[in-house]
């Protein structure tokens, strides 16, 4: 027995089991009863797969889930292909789907779903070219006699008559469809190098059984359709058969009438928007010639006749200029009555008494004149004697006066302590008046 200081969590149990799983048993195929389908909103498909005996839960993920074409059911006996597995979140034991078949098949199911994995990995499945809409001239491989291409040249007539068609007869069953077909293909692609015109060509035939479809499960004919120069649409047989001619080409559709639906315009539709576009351009016309109608009225309303705008501009200027003159003739008049006036006035006066007086006023005007200038210079001498004394009280020559003196060394700098001069130094004294050289001969501390 294990040592219980070992014991595994139980993650790395249901990992460990998982792994033993996937790597023992591996993938396997398995036939039973559907039961408890249930499709939830992600896509995936989970079910029951069970006999008489026991079950197993069985997951189907969504990009596996695409390529079923037989619908699942309770009760529908199946044939899986799939890994066993192990879901460690629950512990639960589970088989992953990767190919569901009705049971009784058999062996083309089988050989359908090796080729197509195979296909898949070599990148077979990975043109997805736009074709041209509408293609300027369409190539058809088909059957001449088959309802699917009645089907097809019915719709492209129906809603689109100038679509440019060629058939290329080919049997689309039997040993011989599939060679004819990877001809056919071949050939179009040469001669589409002569006429560029040929852009799109489109496989097609009516629904069948498996056995009439297989021609377009052909290995060959789906590498001639990866390798086509022009783009191919495949529409084979009805909506749930799949072939790998389908995954092979460029756009698939799930019948031949809904190929030709996809392939050219909807003439009516087109109509239909062409007259919408028609009635709108007539509105927006209409609207702007009312707009400019009235724009007209306007602008026909404010234009006058050349000959009437220059009456009314010359009766202007006749009304400016009789104002002009009347205008200088009443300055004129009551300038003249104002010089009258003046003269008048002039002719009153006694110019001698008018003299004395003005003489009496000038001298007036001097005698405050010569009273203000000595009042002022009075308060300068005043100002000047002050601030004379001012400037004496702290200047450094009535300092010096007292008996003081400012010693300067040879670079005339101050000397202000002892410890600043050297016994032999030259030093000179300012004085109260006059200068002083003298030599030091001893410092003092004090």
């Amino acid at each position: 027995m294990p040592d219980a200081t070992t014991a595994l969590s139980v993650s790395e149990l249901n990992k460990r089991s998982r792994q033993a799983l996937e790597r023992d048993v591996g993938e396997v195929w398995v036939e039973g009863e559907l039961s408890n389908v249930s499709r939830p909103a992600s896509g995936h498909i989970y079910f029951t797969l069970k006999d008489d005996r026991a079950q197993v839960r069985c997951a189907l993920f969504r990009q596996r889930a695409r390529f079923i074409s037989a619908p699942m059911r309770d009760g529908d006996q199946v044939k899986l292909r799939g890994r066993v597995s192990l879901f460690e979140p629950r512990g639960d034991y589970q088989l992953i789907a990767e190919a569901v078949q009705a049971a009784g098949l058999g062996e083309l199911l089988a050989a359908y779903e090796r080729l197509k994995a195979q296909l898949e990995g070599e990148g077979v499945f990975a043109n997805t070219r736009p074709l041209p809409f509408p293609p300027r001239k369409l190539l058809i491989l088909s059957s001449a006699t088959g309802a699917a291409i009645r089907d097809v040249l019915a719709v492209l007539d129906a809603r689109w008559p100038l679509a440019d068609v060629t058939l290329i007869p080919v049997p689309v069953q039997g040993a011989e469809a599939a060679p004819a077909m990877i001809a056919a293909l071949g050939l179009l692609n040469r001669q589409a190098r002569l006429d560029p015109a040929r852009d799109a060509i489109l496989i097609t035939r009516g629904g069948g059984s498996l056995e009439d479809l297989w021609a377009f499960n052909n290995e060959h004919l789906a590498r001639a359709i990866f390798h086509s120069r022009l783009p191919v649409m495949s529409a084979v047989g009805h909506e749930v058969d799949v072939t790998l001619a389908d995954f092979a080409a460029d756009m698939r559709a799930p019948t031949p009438s809904a190929a030709a639906e996809r392939l050219v315009p909807d003439q009516h539709a087109l109509k239909r928007q062409l007259n919408d576009q028609q009635s709108r351009l007539q509105r927006a016309i209409e609207r702007r010639l009312e707009r400019d109608s009235q724009q007209l009225d306007s602008l026909r309303a404010r234009l006058r006749h050349p000959g009437e705008q220059l009456n009314r501009q010359r009766q202007h200027v006749t009304t400016l200029a009789q104002r002009l003159t009347r205008a200088m003739q009443q300055t004129l008049t009551q300038q003249q009555t104002r010089v009258a006036q003046l003269g008048r006035r002039l002719a009153s006066q006694d110019m001698t008494r008018l003299h004395r007086a003005e003489s009496e006023r000038v001298n007036q005007l001097n005698r405050r004149l010569e009273n203000a200038m000595q009042r002022q210079l009075q308060r300068q001498q005043a100002r000047l004697t002050s601030a004379a004394r001012e400037l004496n009280a702290i200047s450094p020559l009535a300092v010096l006066g007292r008996g003081y003196a400012i010693a300067q060394d040879e670079k005339g700098q101050v000397v202000r302590r002892a410890q600043e001069t050297t016994p032999g130094q030259k030093l000179s004294l300012r004085l109260g008046e006059g200068r002083l050289s003298v030599e030091v001969k001893r410092r003092l501390s004090k």
